[in-house]
């Protein structure tokens, strides 16, 4: 995820940028088939995918890491530049209000204690004893003072803040936060970056040059930062004052490169690891010696998003259309295996709570996604094609020319023709195609795209504002008085067992409509040396100090 905002759902903002991450994520996946075969393998069985959130123990300490990335951080301050790779390696340099588990559960951090005296007031007790990298202390001003830097309109996390009606500090070590309405996804929020506490004087003194090469970090996470060499690499270094659990890897040097460049330094060693951002990677990558892999929650997912220009705006069109597409057929050869067939447009790691009632309604709700349509599930869209009455005008597929997207947009044509339907692609340069999310003009002319999205928080919750009627993403003009009602009750419920009854009800109806149509979850895929372990697999990887955990298989293994 290159490109990353982390917002409550990409759905209370304009949400470009978050479905321009995933996007990213995926353009170069279509490579995949083509990447095995050429390393002699095979795609892999999506259907066989282990999903596991956590990788073995370390059993020892390591001197220093070679850690890749796609991309050069366009800056290391992610209030005004919310990227992926800058927040791979800031994850484990700065610390948070709460933080994410590699489970996808959340949990106070550098608050230590949180109180809910009321269902619209926040208490939070700031730990004691923690320090900046410069020495100094930090304190409730200086929280305070980052959740209002967060808050400000011109900064990446200010929509988290739209229901905040009060932020004061309220004793020496307390900060209280008061809501207009019950907020059940701001401590979700305090996780991710809207939760980073700054220190205020090194931020202040930096300046515009805060977050540039040459400035210091203003954290208090495990890891310093010691250099960034532009064009060059990133250095992080454990800090000696950190008031928790010593990090394992002393020293992390991250260098960046993209496709073939990836690939062969990770091939001959010349890097320990990576986080995939692109299934092709990791299956360009799974047959070779020296590496092991390890696939984990996430919510991204690989989606259809239909607008409501021509014959895809009856529901009854959109729901045969679902049942008609080839989910396995899509993961085998555009992606490699390395994403799963799915119902529901978030993928499982955002069952940050409740996992086993949302899981049971996954499967429920694949009859009307099935991973390979049976003839009775052809059947049947025919007769809600006959039904509806079909269009005479082909349907317009958006895409580019990524493979990955390639696929996925001939599989959704075949299906359109199997059910008596005519379907036709349209092509545009991949820069272009990223304007089909933020310009309505642009996708004036297309009647579904070929769409990828994914959510900061571990709450599907946090996706399905987008159904809502006013929502700037819900393209095909949804409108449901009930669901919204549900969609605003659900985000006001503190109660985990009672707002995943909601969210479940509200999936079932957002799938039922055909909002978006599902086509796949997206795995986190950790690609990292065969003598290294430890690091999460899930998309905890970006809020988590994954780094920390790093170390040898075993106490005889020596990594340099």
């Amino acid at each position: 995820m290159t490109r990353t905002n982390t917002s409550r759902g990409q759905g209370r903002r304009a949400a470009v940028a978050g479905l321009a991450a995933v996007a990213t994520l995926l353009t170069a996946a279509g490579c995949s088939g083509a990447d095995t075969a050429a390393t002699g393998g095979e795609p892999a069985d999506a259907a066989k995918l282990k999903l596991t959130a956590t990788t073995a123990a370390a059993k020892g300490t390591l001197d220093k890491a070679n850690w890749l990335l796609e991309d050069e951080p366009d800056s290391l301050d992610l209030d005004t530049q919310g990227t992926s790779a800058g927040r791979v390696v800031l994850t484990n340099v700065c610390e948070r209000l709460y933080q994410l588990q590699p489970d996808m559960t959340t949990k106070p951090f550098l608050a230590e204690k949180a109180q809910t005296p009321d269902d619209k007031t926040l208490v939070l007790s700031v730990r004691d004893g923690v320090t900046f990298h410069d020495g100094s202390k930090l304190t409730a001003d200086d929280v305070l003072w980052s959740l209002k830097r967060h808050a400000d309109p011109d900064m990446e996390q200010a929509d988290e803040f739209g229901n905040v009606k009060s932020m004061k500090k309220t004793g020496d070590r307390e900060i209280t936060i008061r809501f207009k309405s019950p907020d059940a996804l701001f401590t979700k929020a305090l996780a991710g970056d809207a939760g980073i506490v700054w220190n205020k004087e090194q931020v202040t003194a930096a300046g515009k040059d805060f977050g540039t090469p040459g400035q210091g970090d203003a954290c208090s996470g495990p890891y310093e930062l010691k250099s960034w060499k532009s064009g060059d690499s990133i250095t992080i270094e454990a800090y000696d004052g950190y008031w928790g659990k010593k990090p394992l890897t002393r020293q992390v040097v991250f260098r960046w490169a993209s496709d073939s460049a990836l690939v062969n330094a990770l091939k001959t060693g010349a890097a320990d690891g990576t986080y995939a951002e692109s299934p092709n990677t990791a299956s360009a990558l799974r047959t070779s010696k020296g590496l092991d892999q390890h696939y984990g929650p996430s919510t991204a997912s690989l989606v259809l998003i239909p607008t409501a220009r021509g014959g895809l705006k009856d529901p009854q069109i959109r729901r045969a259309l679902s049942l008609a597409i080839d989910r396995t057929g899509i993961a085998r050869s555009g992606y490699g295996g390395l994403v799963q067939p799915w119902a529901t447009p978030v993928g499982s790691g955002a069952w940050g709570y409740e996992k086993p009632e949302f899981e049971a309604a996954q499967k429920k709700l694949s009859t009307a996604a099935p991973a390979t349509p049976t003839a009775d599930d052809l059947a049947k869209a025919k007769e809600l094609v006959k039904e509806a009455g079909a269009p005479t005008d082909p349907v317009v597929i958006g895409t580019d020319s990524s493979q990955g997207r390639t696929v996925v947009a001939n599989a959704v044509r075949s299906a359109l023709q199997r059910i008596g339907l005519k379907g036709q692609i349209k092509t545009v340069p991949t820069a272009q195609f990223e304007e089909f999310y933020s310009d309505p003009a642009a996708r004036s002319d297309i009647d579904v795209l070929v769409g990828d999205w994914y959510i900061s928080k571990a709450d599907p919750m946090g996706f399905y504002d987008n159904g809502l009627s006013d929502s700037s993403n819900n393209w095909v003009g949804f409108k449901d008085a009930t669901y919204d009602k549900l969609v605003h009750r659900a985000l006001s419920t503190l109660d985990d067992a009672k707002r995943a009854e909601l969210a479940i009800d509200v999936q079932k109806r957002f799938v039922d409509a055909g909002v978006w149509i599902s086509v796949a979850q997206v795995p986190t895929a950790l690609v990292i040396s065969d003598k290294l372990t430890g690091p999460p697999a899930s998309q905890a990887y970006l809020y988590y100090p994954w780094a920390a955990e790093l170390g040898p298989k075993t106490a005889k293994d020596k990594v340099s």
